[in-house]
Parts: structure tokens; sequence; C-alpha cells
């Protein structure tokens, strides 16, 4: 890249990045004999293959379909000729941000490839980001190819994401008075 794009990149001034580089400050970069000065990128850190499968129910009356949906991803890697490093299955709503097992999938850094049967076995909302931000690449079975299925889903899923937002308000609404009425029975 040129050292303008450097400069941008890393928050200087063109001619703030050009003193950094007389000074010999910046790390595999060069002048041509045209005077252009160009910074190559360091060579990526190759990491080994570690792909992970990653199959999730929102319910634990699903735990059926949560084993069967493991196999079927698994299955597909192996046609791929992709060898499954790990299975993580997990029984949490795809809506809440809560899942320590994705979650930690994701710290680690260590999977280099995800694979789940559709996009909202990993989340309901915010693929994209995920996909942005996660040093790898996700894969995704079943992708939706009709653009009006797809929006479908996600007006879906924000339905259900307030409904139970609001059945959540009520639960703990109900909470709250009963440990009231307890702690007025003690009293």
């Amino acid at each position: 890249m040129k050292l303008s794009q450097w400069a941008k990149r890393n928050n200087y001034t063109y001619r703030g990045a050009f003193n950094v580089f007389k000074r010999g400050m910046i790390p595999n970069s060069r002048q041509l004999p045209t005077g252009t000065i160009i910074i190559d990128d360091p060579p990526k850190e190759i990491r080994p293959e570690f792909n992970v499968v990653y199959a999730r129910v929102s319910s634990s009356e699903n735990k059926d379909n949560l084993k069967s949906q493991a196999i079927r991803v698994s299955q597909f890697c192996n046609a791929r000729g992709w060898v499954v490093h790990s299975v993580v299955t997990e029984c949490a709503s795809g809506l809440n941000d809560s899942r320590p097992k994705l979650q930690k999938i994701l710290q680690e850094k260590k999977a280099t490839r995800i694979i789940v049967e559709h996009k909202d076995r990993l989340t309901r909302f915010g693929f994209e980001y995920i996909k942005t931000l996660f040093d790898g690449e996700i894969v995704v079975i079943n992708e939706v190819s009709d653009e009006q299925s797809d929006l479908m889903q996600d007006f879906t899923s924000l339905v259900t994401s307030f409904c139970a937002r609001i059945y959540g308000c009520r639960r703990s609404k109900r909470k709250t008075e009963q440990l009231i009425k307890e702690l007025e029975t003690k009293e």
C-alpha cells in the first residue's frame, strides 16, 4: 500500500507518516526509484485449520433436534473433506447475546471456520457483524436465496424478540409481586 493509505489507516497525516518513514520506523517499507513509498503488508500468520460445528436450539424440548442438527452439519463437513475438530451444541435463545459456548468460540480465536446449518442457528440478529469481526470463515449450509423469504424470517425474528421481551417483563413483574408478598408475610 502507498504511504498515504498507511497514514490514513494509522491516523497520521501524510507529513507525519513521511517523517516516521524517514526515521526507519515503518516495518516492511521501501521507496521506489520513482519516489513512491510502499509499505508491504506483513505476511499473514498462517493458523492451522480448526473447524467448529455449531448447533443451537432455543429450548430443551428440542434436544433431539440438536443432536440431529449437529450430525447433519458434521456430515456436510465430511462430504466437503473438512475435518471436524469440535462440535459445539448449545440450548439457548438466538435472540439474546448470553450464549457462553458461542462466546467462547469467538474469544478463543482458535477456530478458522464455523459451520452452521442455518444463519439463525448462529444468531437471529447481527449475523453480518459476527461475520465481519470473526477472523475466519463462517459457512451457512442452507442459505436463504429468496429475498422475500429472508425478509419474512427477519420479520418473524423481530416479532418473536418483542414477544419474548413482553413475556419476560410480565414474568419479572410476577416474580417481583411474589417477593413483595413473601416479605410482607414474614413481617
